[in-house]
């Protein structure tokens, strides 16, 4: 039965991938509430500015949470060179999950899989559940998850939940910056270092037009174009 199952969100997913995400972004729920009731809201920022591309961070996200090669939860993608030789200069851009509050991988998950976690407010996925149907890999406006090649659920970066935070750090790529680009925190606190980042700083989140309420900011590198 479950094998029928399975093999019938397989045929479905596929269905959504030639068809289009608008199909399967529907019964839109809103989690916001839920999540400003929490304990806590984890959120992160990525200061373009102090980025140098050095890939520390990605290095450090794969060996602590065990991810395997050809798969990534967090790449660090390189401008086109702006200048000429010898004075070219590059800006950086973190491409990994947003933790929307309004999540449209959670909407779209036929069985729960995907999930907001009500006192971190980390998107995460329940790899058990995971029936492998890609609904929340068409879902995802940022185009960051990815089946897991040995678990062969739905994968991404839940901020090393499972690993560092659990632990009490904080998550690897934070932790491995050599530039301090990065500031994770309490984003209920008003206190906190991340709050107090965001408001001394310009910065903007991706396509915040979609209604996703994503928890990754970045400060903009006014070196080139902000890259939505």
């Amino acid at each position: 039965m479950a094998c029928s199952r399975r093999n019938l969100l397989i045929g479905a997913g596929a269905v959504i991938f030639t068809t289009g995400v608008s199909t399967v972004a529907i019964a839109k729920k809103s989690l916001v509430a839920t999540q400003e009731d929490g304990d806590k809201r984890y959120g992160m920022v990525f200061d373009e500015t102090a980025c140098i591309g050095c890939t520390a961070c990605t290095d450090a996200c794969r060996e602590t949470n065990n991810v395997p090669e050809g798969v990534s939860r967090l790449k660090i993608e390189r401008s086109a060179p702006m200048g000429e030789y010898p004075d070219v200069d590059y800006t950086f851009s973190r491409i990994s999950c947003q933790h929307c509050d309004n999540a449209p991988c959670v909407t779209v998950c036929p069985t729960g899989a995907s999930y907001v976690d009500l006192k971190t407010g980390i998107v995460d996925v329940h790899g058990d559940k995971c029936v492998g149907c890609g609904y929340c890999l068409a879902a995802c406006p940022y185009q960051v998850r990815f089946f897991h090649p040995e678990t062969k659920s739905a994968d991404k970066c839940n901020f090393c939940r499972d690993t560092n935070l659990k632990a009490g750090k904080l998550p690897a790529c934070v932790e491995s910056c050599p530039t301090n680009a990065l500031t994770f925190g309490d984003l209920n606190d008003p206190t906190s270092e991340i709050n107090k980042v965001i408001a001394s700083n310009a910065v903007y989140r991706s396509k915040v037009e979609l209604g996703t309420e994503p928890k990754l900011y970045k400060v903009a590198d006014t070196k080139g174009e902000i890259k939505r």
